[in-house]
């Protein structure tokens, strides 16, 4: 998969890394994904729209989340560095987390209304409170959840390459102490990077002479991109700016 540039690096000092904890009696790995700055270039970009209807439970039965809660989860990957950079919404979520992972968090291998293990744990959207919880950053695996089954993490050889492959077999989604089963969930939707009309408009411009190349991605609040579960995604603005000629 060719690799696309997309924005200027952007240091995510916002992101703690996320300490493990014992599971079930075992302690999650000692080699865990680590926060890292977010890189100039992307191969893939998904997001997801996740509503309390879409959850499932272990056995595949649907066990609806909390009421009017909705999750916005929206990822930028460089499957070739495999680093993941994310930015999650969850808004109307009410309690505190809960989860047998590190975190409450997570990105699943599971197809639509089927149950799977998680592959990546994110930090959880904060603050815990009535308003909007929002969570940023960039992970670079190998990446650990927490959770062992037959003696490895689910987390253990996974690699961004395998969402790439199959985006719509991998969900996002968040646990609570009301909605152990998950509070929502949604499937991802591959999105356009860098250069790629998006409603909002979004255009790329390179100078000759192998000079530095500058783009500009803008969509606003009212731009939107149909998904097949029809939801909309927002991505923020950035840029880049050309680097000054060095005096001589």
């Amino acid at each position: 998969m060719s690799t696309i540039p997309f924005l200027r690096p952007l240091t995510c000092g916002a992101a703690a890394a996320v300490a493990a904890v014992a599971v079930f009696g075992l302690a999650a790995p000692a080699s865990a994904e680590t926060t890292v700055a977010e890189p100039s270039t992307f191969t893939s970009a998904f997001t997801v729209m996740a509503t309390p209807d879409q959850v499932v439970n272990p056995d595949g039965v649907f066990t609806p989340g909390e009421a009017g809660a909705t999750g916005e989860f929206n990822f930028r990957v460089n499957s070739d560095l495999d680093i993941i950079c994310y930015d999650i919404t969850l808004t109307n979520v009410t309690g505190d987390y809960q989860s047998p992972a590190k975190t409450a968090t997570h990105v699943h291998e599971a197809e639509l209304g089927k149950p799977g293990p998680p592959r990546i744990a994110f930090p959880n959207p904060a603050p815990v409170g009535d308003g909007p919880r929002t969570s940023s950053g960039c992970l670079q695996g190998p990446f650990t959840t927490g959770v062992v089954v037959n003696g490895a993490d689910t987390g253990a050889g996974f690699t961004l390459k395998a969402l790439e492959a199959n985006a719509a077999g991998f969900a996002g989604d968040s646990h609570t102490v009301n909605s152990p089963a998950g509070v929502v969930r949604g499937q991802l939707s591959q999105m356009p990077v860098g250069g790629l009309q998006t409603g909002g408009g979004a255009t790329a411009a390179a100078a000759d002479g192998g000079s530095q190349t500058s783009a500009v991605l803008t969509v606003g609040a009212g731009a939107a991109v149909v998904l097949g579960l029809g939801g909309f995604a927002l991505y923020r603005r950035r840029s880049v700016q050309p680097e000054p000629t060095p005096s001589r």
